[in-house]
């Protein structure tokens, strides 16, 4: 998840909890897109290809630990977090499309495109898309409807124009321009940050608390977000394909700005340093995202 110098300080129970989610996570997508026997088939096969087996799990281990910070029953932190994790994939789906980033790999497989086709890819991320919603929709997600819609409205926030959408639109039109740091960062909040940052007040709204006692967990979220995308950053520059699970350079090979472009490898690996859990820039805002708690 974070570069070379930080994997070491990833402890065996951060390691631990990533695989129990990652298990979770397959479990939860295993009984929601079971293959039924009709021409839907290819659909779900196509779902299922995408969405179980690899990928980091980031997204929902966030979610289940800010459930646990307010209480928050560990089956129903899961729908939430497996919503969350449609989204994320759809969006993975769309952005390999040949009309987006054109990439042939994705967590180590091919690409939902090249293992069935455009036709199919595209409906695989609009039919994750939508049972994203459903499943927070649904009463088995919280018994509270206030805290249902509420969860509903954020996540549609999250993806869409003022968030994962509209850093998507920004980072098509970075191929062509010459964006500055400020530009660059607000991109990745938006596209990356926006959906991280749902992540953790989503265990905030399950536990009812209100908007005014969820700042510091936002705080925490730009945070990660903004090392992830650093350390992702580094990534397509410094590993492999294997390390990555996708193809690397793709960002020099366009002449996007990035922030590895823009701060240099040393600058750039402190900052992302200094936003992962424990670090420097994180520590206040834990303590406040504890406080609130």
């Amino acid at each position: 998840m974070w570069t070379e110098p930080v994997v070491g300080a990833i402890s065996l129970g951060l390691k631990t909890a990533m695989e129990r989610i990652a298990e979770d996570v397959d479990r939860q997508f295993d009984l929601l897109l079971t293959v039924p026997d009709d021409p839907r088939a290819p659909l779900f096969e196509s779902m299922r290809h995408a969405a179980i087996g690899g990928g980091k799990r980031l997204r929902p281990l966030l979610v289940c630990a800010a459930c646990d910070l307010f209480h928050v029953d560990r089956e129903a932190a899961l729908r939430v977090a497996t919503a969350i994790e449609c989204i994320h994939v759809y969006s993975l789906i769309h952005d390999d499309l040949p009309c987006m980033d054109d990439d042939d790999l994705r967590r180590g497989k091919p690409t939902v495109h090249k293992a069935f086709d455009e036709a199919t890819a595209v409906l695989a991320g609009d039919a994750l898309h939508a049972l994203a919603f459903e499943l927070l929709a649904d009463e088995a997600t919280h018994a509270d409807p206030f805290v249902r819609v509420e969860l509903v409205r954020e996540l549609a926030r999250a993806a869409g124009p003022s968030g994962m959408a509209g850093g998507q639109m920004m980072d098509l039109a970075a191929e062509d321009a010459a964006f500055d740091l400020q530009t660059v960062t607000r991109l990745q909040q938006m596209k990356t940050g926006a959906l991280i940052a749902f992540c953790l007040e989503a265990g905030a709204i399950m536990g009812r608390v209100p908007p005014e006692g969820r700042t510091g967990l936002r705080g925490y979220a730009r945070d990660i977000g903004l090392a992830f995308q650093i350390a992702d950053d580094i990534i397509d520059v410094e590993g492999s394909e294997e390390q990555a699970g996708k193809k690397v350079g793709k960002d020099a090979d366009r002449g996007k700005e990035t922030f590895l472009s823009l701060l240099g490898l040393e600058r750039a690996r402190a900052g992302a340093d200094a936003r992962r859990p424990g670090g420097r820039a994180s520590s206040s805002v834990r303590q406040r995202g504890a406080a609130a708690a």
